[in-house]
């Protein structure tokens, strides 16, 4: 039990046992999922956790009661990491009433069917909440990245308990950077939502924020400019770092040859990170994270069966699908007799917002001629500008 405020403590838990979050991401530092209780003349938790560590949450809530009863469980997010302990609450404090809005509300039936809540309060957009001294003012955060979301802000303490938005992968008990596997956590679960999380920053910069109480990593107390311009640095789509991301798929190693020339051309020409993955061999999640990072990203690929490595199209698919956009790109594709994976790649992009192509282009016909080392030389000239 962490104390935040005088009167708001972390009664969360740490997860070591899971291995890939939402059935996807590898996760090897675990996750926590975050719980907070606010103490007040009533006092109010601010989420449950996921059901595997029901007892030992029900134990840190227990402890921080301190004898007395919680007045209400405040829901700002249904997916079961954070609401599938509803029905334990319920059943340990019966009287206690539950805060949530009616989308939550019509998540946790389809989730747990009924539970006999002993009071149900169903909140709008901007409703208030008085536990006495502590005044909740709760604002609707849909698409971020449910559609029932919500944060809760805590008038006096001056406290955003923002649900998943500012989350991380890994548990609070290992020490690793936040910005790695924060951004790594937002392109792949929230990225998508670019436009709605724009939404949520300009609600939040009408408020007063001293700390940020996210749903999963750590409580943000310090520098919290910092953490606010990296998210809407994320949710724009702008450029974080200045630098060349080179994501490829290689077969017999020519592939693989002529990006590892290029990267040595870029790095010999000053270019200020240089960053090269393997498509085969890399996380998937952490490439994404790359791809959106930097702000100019070369593809180099083969033709396989008359279409894309199939790696490569997973990547392309991924960055796609969260609204790949304001970047620009480079071609290299590698074809013995009918080399076609730079018009499959082109095409796959049809629908992204404000993507420059190269004009530098580089074709292999199976090994790296001399041909394709001016191209290459080429490229990297135009990468630089």
């Amino acid at each position: 039990m962490n104390k935040i405020t005088n009167d708001i403590v972390y009664i969360g838990v740490n997860d070591h046992e899971i291995d890939l979050f939402e059935g996807q991401y590898d996760v090897p530092n675990g996750m926590a999922y975050n719980s907070y209780m606010i103490t007040d003349e009533k006092i109010a938790v601010l989420d449950t956790v996921d059901v595997h560590f029901k007892d030992e949450w029900l134990n840190n809530l227990s402890e921080a009661l301190g004898g007395r009863k919680p007045d209400y469980l405040i829901i700002q997010h249904a997916e079961p990491d954070h609401s599938a302990s509803i029905a334990d609450f319920v059943k340990a404090y019966p009287e206690a009433q539950i805060v949530a809005n009616a989308k939550t509300f019509g998540l946790i039936k389809s989730f747990y069917g009924e539970i006999p809540f002993g009071g149900q309060v169903t909140v709008a957009d901007g409703d208030t909440l008085s536990l006495g001294n502590h005044e909740l003012k709760f604002v609707f955060a849909p698409m971020v990245h449910w559609p029932e979301v919500m944060v809760t802000y805590d008038i006096t303490d001056k406290v955003l308990f923002s649900a998943d938005a500012f989350g991380k992968f890994g548990a609070l008990d290992v020490d690793e950077d936040w910005a790695c596997e924060a951004r790594r956590y937002y392109f792949g679960i929230v990225g998508k939502f670019g436009v709605q999380v724009q939404a949520l920053l300009k609600k939040a910069s009408d408020l007063e924020i001293k700390t940020i109480c996210p749903l999963h990593g750590p409580v943000l107390t310090e520098n919290l400019p910092y953490y606010l311009g990296l998210y809407n640095t994320w949710s724009s789509y702008g450029v974080e770092s200045e630098g060349v991301m080179i994501a490829y798929t290689t077969v017999y190693g020519n592939t693989a040859k002529a990006v590892n020339i290029l990267a040595d051309k870029l790095k010999a020409k000053g270019c200020p990170k240089v960053v090269v993955c393997d498509l085969a061999r890399e996380d998937m999640a952490e490439a994404v994270e790359d791809a959106f990072r930097y702000g100019k990203l070369v593809l180099a690929t083969t033709t396989y069966n008359g279409d894309i490595f199939p790696f490569m199209k997973n990547f392309i698919d991924h960055l796609t699908d969260h609204n790949y956009q304001n970047r620009t790109i480079g071609l290299i594709e590698n074809g013995a007799w009918a080399p076609a994976a730079a018009k499959k790649m082109m095409s796959m992009f049809e629908k992204s917002k404000n993507i420059t192509w190269l004009e530098s282009g580089v074709k292999i016909l199976a090994s790296v001629s001399s041909e394709n080392e001016q191209q290459l030389e080429a490229m990297a000239d135009e990468l630089m500008k």
